[in-house]
């Protein structure tokens, strides 16, 4: 198992992102949290398979159709199994 950490910048709060990545992420049965930042961006934390993981580096790269990103840095780890679902905070 491997964990990927993404920050996300550009136009991302308030237009749908972390619900896109909750669904996304669900349906690669990731683990993990999104949230929003007081910078404005977006953080995403996720645990699974590296396939997955890349799966939802591409799709978060993308986002919701009013997102607007225009940066994504991205950490990746080794799993810790810190999550048991995909939630939002």
């Amino acid at each position: 198992m491997d964990q990927l950490r993404l920050q996300i910048r550009g136009r991302v709060q308030g237009v749908g992102y972390r619900a896109f990545v909750r669904r996304e992420a669900a349906a690669l049965r990731l683990n993990g949290v999104v949230r929003n930042l007081d910078d404005g961006s977006v953080e995403i934390e996720a645990e699974g398979p590296r396939a997955d993981l890349e799966r939802l580096l591409d799709r978060a790269r993308r986002g919701p159709s009013h997102a607007e990103v225009r940066d994504v840095t991205s950490q990746w780890g080794e799993g810790a199994s810190r999550f048991h679902d995909f939630r939002i905070d």
